[in-house]
This record gives structure tokens, sequence and C-alpha cells, in this order.
């Protein structure tokens, strides 16, 4: 058992709508998020002596402290690899919490991510920048793999050559991701769902990828409060105790796709990364009840499942097969619409919908809810959760 484990306990959450165009700056987005997670927590900012956030967040933690009034800070940090940080800022606020170095610690993320800066765009200027990503660009970009769709379409390409897996296979993953959407106000796609065919129609944006197959690009702010078990019983709301939280990243690791590998069929970090969830929480991949899957591209949706463990390599097509991945199926994905379907927030907003799922309080909750496993962005370092009941 790891040594964070069962020490702390996720209190608030909060968040702004998802728009493609908030008409305010990315810091009253963090702020107004932060704020809304405080309140849900019943805590004020006096209470937050921690912040944590993406190193890609634009939202400097002095500038949030100083917006809410946060009188000081004593623990404040911040992760690389884009999506893949989402899990790892609350594994951060949970060490913090842990080992006596924080007490009330955020987790935060904020972007005009579609009106203002777009990560799906290719960014001319990383390929020369004079850092270790730009080296590192600086070998696909020249080869046309500059957008995250063209360096995903890759690794989709090969693993349907091995597998057998089909587009068909991928856009089930839309569609159910859709569906649970339609039914949540709070998701861009409310009332929108998808069929199989219309996947399919949906025009190319890299072959394999329909556009069906890619994430929203979103406006908006999600923020997470992490505190104690002890001091999380006399809070409002059921604690979600944090069973575990890990980090990983494999053998041969580039940013954003591993192209140096052997194989090019898996996400090798985000196995690291279950090993450590399942031994920590002492449970296996038939305890999770709802599983919140990043999904930025909906192949790997179908790796991640098999690296976490829940089928064998190959198989995910199958398992995913006659409605497993629904309400009412045998591992419910994405009951909030995911990034496809309710917005894209880097996957902060997929820990929000573990919370709520453990809390029972979701707009589409599942029944008898004891654990969720929430992933974070693949194709780069990773890192994942598990949630639970007191």
């Amino acid at each position: 058992m790891s040594a964070i484990a069962d020490k702390a306990a996720i209190v608030g959450i909060g968040a702004t709508e998802f728009s493609k165009d908030s008409g305010r700056s990315e810091l009253r987005l963090a702020a107004e998020a932060v704020r809304a997670a405080l309140n849900d927590a019943g805590l004020a900012p006096a209470d937050v002596d921690g912040l944590v956030t993406f190193s890609m967040d634009n939202n400097t933690e002095v500038a949030v402290a100083r917006e809410l009034g946060i009188p000081s800070l004593e623990f404040f940090s911040r992760i690389q690899y884009g999506g893949g940080a989402a899990c790892a800022t609350v594994q951060q606020a949970a060490m913090a919490v842990a080992t006596g170095i924080a007490d009330v610690v955020v987790c935060y993320r904020a972007f005009n991510e579609r009106s203002g800066y777009r990560y799906g765009q290719v960014s001319s200027a990383l390929a020369s920048a004079p850092t270790s990503s730009g080296i590192d660009a600086g070998w696909s970009y020249p080869m046309g793999l500059g957008t995250p769709a063209a360096q995903v379409a890759m690794i989709a390409q090969r693993y349907m050559h091995v597998y057998g897996a089909t587009s068909e296979d991928f856009g089930r993953v839309s569609v159910v991701d859709r569906k649970h959407a339609a039914t949540n106000p709070n998701a861009f796609f409310y009332g929108k769902p998808i069929t199989l065919a219309e996947h399919q129609s949906s025009r190319w944006i890299v072959e394999p990828l329909h556009l069906l197959d890619c994430c929203q690009e979103s406006d908006g702010g999600v923020a997470i409060v992490v505190t104690s078990v002890e001091r999380a019983r006399d809070l409002p709301n059921p604690p979600v105790i944090i069973r575990a939280a890990a980090q990983g990243s494999g053998s041969d690791q580039f940013v954003m796709t591993s192209y140096y590998r052997d194989a090019l069929t898996g996400l090798p970090e985000m196995g690291i990364v279950g090993e450590q969830l399942w031994s920590q929480a002492g449970l296996a991949p038939e305890d999770v009840d709802v599983a919140v899957l990043y999904d930025h591209f909906t192949p790997f949706v179908l790796i991640q499942l098999e690296e976490l463990g829940f089928c064998p390599r190959g198989e995910a097509r199958h398992f995913i097969a006659d409605g497993a991945l629904e309400i009412g199926g045998r591992l419910p994905l994405n009951p909030h619409g995911g990034q496809l379907g309710e917005a894209y927030i880097h996957g902060m907003n997929g820990i929000a919908e573990g919370v709520r799922q453990v809390r029972g309080a979701a707009v589409n909750q599942v029944e008898d809810v004891a654990h969720v496993l929430v992933t974070a962005g693949t194709g780069v370092p990773t890192s994942g959760l598990i949630l639970g009941a007191a």
C-alpha cells in the first residue's frame, strides 16, 4: 500500500460553464472554478494553504491566490506533460496533505483553449525551440506529424493492422460518450447524441481518425479541493477517498507519441500507472464500477483498457461490444460524456465526475458505486486515480 493511500480525500469540486468562447480571461475562469470548489467544500479561501496546477496553465498560483484572497501558501506545485498531468495534480495534493506539508490544497486548470490558443493546431515554433521538446519535435514535424491527431493516427493505424480493429470499433467509444453527454445539461453536446453511421460519415481529420474520434476544444475551468480524511469528516459533503494515485513514464518516452519503441500498439506508461493503482488500492480491474478514461482520441481508450488489465492486448474491440461501456453495462465509461461529449478541460472534468459518482450525485448516476478509476492524458507521461467512498 502507498504511504498516501486512504490518507487524503476530495471534499470539493467546482467548474465554470463549458463553452467555445468564454468571453473572459483565463485568470477569471480559474478564480471562478476555485471559488465554486471551495463553496462546495464548505471552506473559505483563508483555509487554503496549497495550490497545484499544470505547467501549461497560464494562471500562476500567486495570481489565483490574490484574486481569491488566499492569504498565504505553504505548498505549490506544477505538473508537466499536458493532459497527463490531470490526476497527478491530485496525487501531489494528496502527498502534501498526507505528509503534513499542507492542510487544504486546491488543484485547478483553466484555459480558453477554443477561443484562445488551440492545441489541435501545428505549433511551428515548437520544432525550432532550443529545448529538449524542440529537439524531439524536430524529428517528427518535418514528416508531417505536427498535431496530436496526426501523431495518434500513426499509432491507431498500427493497432488496426496488428489486431484487426476497425474505425467502427473506435466509433463505438464516441457514440457512448455522446449518448451520455446528451443527458448531461452541463455538457456542450447536451441533447446531441450521435449514431455510428454519423461517426463513420464525419470528415477525416487524419486517417483513420474521423472528426468524431477527436475531442473538443473548450473554454472553461475546473477545480478540486483535497484535505485530510480526518478534516473531511467535518465538512458538508461525503468525503471521496483517494484510494490510489500514480504517475507513469515508459521507456523511450517522447512527447507526444513515442515512435521509437519496438511496438506501436500500446501505451506502456499507462500500464505502469495501472500496476501502481491496483497495488496501492488492493483492487483489481473487476472491482471498478465506473471508468473515467481520458478520451482525447478514441483509439487510445481501447488501448487503455488493455494496458489497465480489463482485457488482453488486442481484445478491447470485443470487450466494448454489446453495450459494455454504457450505463448498465459491465464497465460504464465516462457517464458525464467525457472530453468528446462534455468538454475538454485537460481531464480535470473527468476527476470531478469521478467524485460525483462516488457521492451518488451525478446526473447519469451508476448504481452502487464503490470504486471509480480515472485516467489522465495518454501518448505522454501520464497519471491515474482510484476514488472510493469513506
